[in-house]
């Protein structure tokens, strides 16, 4: 009974190996490209980060070379020619908004449309507001400061401690030194303030007459 056995055996084995050729000649293309999308994925994947880098290096080159300009006016004029895309745009804007002793009309404009662009993330926003309230200062009703500085001082935004910080110094300009004096030393005690932020505020509390803040 062994050479029949053997014979059927070697007869299922051929059938098996026809079935499986049979197989890969219909279906076996679904692999190769299968392998090619992965291959190429990868290989479009490393283009993308090689390209995005080289845009990085070229942005980061055009900023420098505008920041070396010694004149102010042509150092704006650079900046301002230094193609930019995401978020790119709000470092840039940050940066034409950071003399505005030389162009304050400039700088203020240059902070209204970084606060404004909503497809920036909220952190370079939150800053741009928080920059144009200190820059416009006195020439800003002190009641559009608030409205601009009462969303950053809620909790969960990325300046908060700055914000509340600015709020007090609204209640000491309003002349209500007590209420800041008090929302000072809050945020003086709060965890997340930082170290240099709390020994500002210490030294704000003490000029308000209140009692020395625990470093």
């Amino acid at each position: 009974m062994s050479n029949p056995e053997s014979f059927i055996d070697e007869v299922t084995d051929e059938v098996r190996r026809d079935k499986l050729f049979a197989l890969f000649r219909r279906y076996g293309w679904i692999g190769i490209l299968a392998v090619l999308l992965i291959v190429g994925g990868a290989a479009w994947n490393e283009w993308q980060k090689a390209q995005a880098q080289a845009r990085a290096e070229a942005f980061g080159d055009a900023v420098l070379a505008a920041l070396d300009t010694p004149d102010a006016a042509a150092r704006r004029s650079a900046l301002s020619a230094v193609s930019a895309s995401g978020e790119q745009t709000a470092v840039l804007g940050l940066l034409l908004a950071s003399d505005p002793t030389q162009d304050r009309a400039a700088t203020l404009a240059a902070l209204d449309a970084v606060a404004a662009d909503a497809a920036l993330p909220a952190s370079y926003r939150d800053l741009a507001v928080l920059r144009r309230v200190s820059v416009a200062g006195a020439d800003m009703p002190v009641a559009d400061r608030k409205a601009a500085l009462d969303p950053l001082a809620q909790e969960g935004r990325p300046y908060r401690p700055l914000a509340l910080e600015f709020l007090a110094l609204l209640q000491v300009e309003g002349g209500d030194r007590a209420a800041a004096a008090k929302a000072l030393q809050a945020l003086a005690d709060d965890p997340r303030t930082s170290n240099s932020q709390r020994q500002r505020v210490g030294q704000m509390v003490i000029a308000l007459g209140g009692a020395p803040v625990a470093q």
